[in-house]
């Protein structure tokens, strides 16, 4: 998957490439929602795109439930700080139809702990903390059972929930919270699911982890992080242009794993594989509900 290249773009003049676009218009600022914009590779990525005559603004949002109902209600143009799981379970849970207009890494989610150095030395009837939204959840749910700290009883899947968790044979017991809070409550529990984007902010290393899931796994494409944009802009060709900007500027590139220590796999998975990976998300969430 991460061998897969977009194709690349026709080259045409910028002026008439941004004439075409259906959203924000040539002389117009397009404004991106992320969650993080003081990592310093947002500064590089707008200046590239500054480059190739592209007026960008980073908009930061603190928390992940954020930055979806403002880009559909039209506040951003773009965003950029969710895999596909979490997109479809968004649209689903808000009968909305916000759409993949580009990939950018795979990020692995892992397991941390200020007091144990193993993930053996983990205790009977310790508390694990994970992220309470629904996409986030289940995926840490997979990675303490692949840590043998929690049995799930159907198994494991991306929908698993706290009540799918047998606690008669799990070693652990699991408490979720907001994704930001996950690790500031490292003091109070035993160890804890953090996303990527709050390890390094929290003063956590990478390579500290306990345990971890496989990016590189192909059944991962679920969990390609995108830009999504409304999709009456999924053809946009400036925001297309943005994709093609993030995807090939070293310097991007280069921050972003120096901001994910060398975890992210960056990856260029055609836009089709991504909406067809999101429709069937959305249509095994629907058939949940």
């Amino acid at each position: 998957m991460k061998k897969k290249l977009l194709a690349a773009l026709a080259v045409v003049p910028l002026a008439a490439l941004l004439a075409g676009c259906s959203g924000a218009a040539a002389d117009e600022t397009v404004k991106i929602g992320v969650v993080g914009a003081s990592d310093p590779y947002w500064a590089v990525y707008e200046e590239a795109a500054a480059d190739a005559g592209i007026t960008v603004d980073i908009v930061d949002f603190a928390e992940f439930g954020q930055p979806n109902p403002a880009l559909s209600a039209g506040e951003l143009d773009l965003n950029q700080f969710q895999h596909i799981v979490y997109l479809a379970e968004y649209n689903v849970a808000s009968k909305d139809d916000l759409t993949p207009v580009g990939a950018t890494a795979i990020y692995p989610l892992a397991l941390y702990s200020t007091q144990y150095d193993d993930v053996s030395e983990i205790k009977k009837g310790d508390t694990v903390a994970v992220p309470n939204d629904a996409s986030n959840l289940a995926r840490a749910l997979l990675v303490l059972q692949s840590a043998k700290l929690i049995t799930l009883s159907d198994g494991g899947s991306i929908y698993s929930t706290l009540d799918d968790i047998d606690t008669q044979k799990s070693k652990v017991t699991v408490t979720a919270l907001e994704a930001s809070l996950t690790a500031t409550s490292l003091p109070d529990v035993a160890a804890a699911i953090i996303n990527n984007d709050f390890v390094e902010k929290a003063g956590l290393k990478v390579e500290d982890a306990l345990a971890q899931d496989d990016p590189t796994d192909p059944n991962a494409l679920p969990y390609v992080n995108v830009f999504a944009a409304r999709a009456e802009d999924k053809d946009n060709p400036t925001y297309q242009k943005l994709v093609e900007i993030y995807q090939t500027t070293k310097a991007v590139q280069d921050g972003v794993l120096d901001v994910s220590a060398g975890s992210a796999v960056m990856v260029q998975t055609p836009v089709a594989d991504l909406e067809s990976s999101l429709a069937t998300v959305e249509k095994d969430t629907k058939a949940l509900k």
